[in-house]
């Protein structure tokens, strides 16, 4: 069957199309403007990012692609309440794509006692309005679209909130190369039999397993497994290195492919710590002799951001590719809706 049957069967809102221009929500982010002035000149001694699934990954993908930038610590929090240590000093990132998320909304209130300084990135809803009434920063996402799919624009208006208050360098010609990045890898991935499509095919009949190297890729292995659960509706699972070879390593030993048929992904990058390497390799050769095959997601950009984003958007179109192979839509999450109606009553 050609992707073009494909869409037309499983994908009746066309997600495919969101993630083929996927580097246009990058332009709308970057180009935003908005005054920070206030924040730009007072005391910020750690940030945390408040939000759950497709609004909390940015806050994880900037831990890894600030880690040579960021010099006060960041935190991602996906609670009702915010940490004992959130302060005055603490600036709170309320980021919901809706603005109707119940424990953000409950993690903003939170920042308000707390007398933090408070960003939401939404496109309205009640954090939105909380927002107003306090008169806080409220930073504008495009519309239009499902929280997971909206990745492009969530995380480079963090970055772009970041750098228009100060606490990092200027981003911009990087940014115009993971643009130009997206836009070209969005073209590849929409062609027939493209390598995305391709290692798609490998993972049906399989539950992923996710290997990561931690501070470095974490973010992607999140942001993967995410994606294969909702997008794909497949069970998967994440871990990283080295805190993998503490624990994870011994089932492998006792692998029955019967009992659990998995493939592993391992995220592999040039610029891991030559130990890190090594134990991606001592693994891989453990996983194989268990009967497992693995798959290396890696990329051959210039720069560490540069492939952190290309192996991300790549991961997002192999789960794309899983869901419609299995004929799901890719949108449908019915069991979120329920949980959500039940919490309501």
């Amino acid at each position: 069957m050609q992707i073009e049957q494909y869409i037309s069967k499983y994908d009746p809102d066309n997600l495919f199309a969101v993630l083929k221009n996927s580097f246009q929500q990058i332009e709308f982010a970057w180009n935003g403007e908005f005054d920070l002035t206030a924040l730009k000149n007072s005391r910020i001694d750690n940030i945390i990012v408040t939000g759950l699934g497709g609004s909390a990954i940015a806050g994880n993908f900037a831990q890894n692609f600030l880690k040579d930038d960021l010099k006060i610590p960041l935190s991602v929090n996906r609670n009702y309440l915010l940490p004992a240590y959130a302060n005055e000093n603490t600036l709170l990132i309320a980021s919901s794509y809706s603005g109707e998320t119940e424990e953000t909304i409950s993690a903003l209130e939170d920042a308000i006692k707390r007398n933090c300084k408070v960003i939401c990135i939404t496109t309205g809803g009640t954090i939105g309005k909380i927002a107003a009434a306090n008169h806080f920063p409220a930073i504008p996402l495009q519309k239009g679209f499902q929280p997971r799919f909206a990745f492009g624009v969530s995380f480079f208006t963090l970055l772009n909130i970041l750098q228009t208050i100060g606490l990092i360098p200027d981003q911009s010609g990087i940014v115009k190369k993971i643009i130009a990045l997206w836009k070209k890898r969005g073209e590849e991935f929409s062609t027939e039999s493209n390598n995305a499509f391709v290692t798609a095919e490998k993972i049906l009949g399989k539950i992923p397993v996710i290997l990561s190297a931690a501070d470095y890729t974490d973010s992607v292995g999140v942001r993967l497994k995410g994606e294969f659960n909702e997008n794909s509706k497949l069970a998967a699972f994440h871990n990283s290195l080295p805190e993998q070879n503490h624990n994870e390593i011994v089932p492998w030993e006792y692998h029955n492919e019967q009992l659990f048929p998995a493939i592993t992904i391992e995220i592999l990058d040039e610029e891991y710590h030559p130990r890190i390497q090594k134990r991606f390799e001592i693994i891989a050769g453990l996983i194989k002799k268990s009967g497992c095959e693995i798959i290396s997601l890696s990329s051959s950009e210039a720069t560490f951001k540069e492939r952190l984003c290309d192996i991300l958007y790549y991961g997002d179109w192999i789960s794309y590719y899983v869901a419609v192979f299995r004929k799901f839509d890719p949108k449908e999450i019915n069991f979120i809706h329920f949980l959500k109606a039940e919490l309501q009553k």
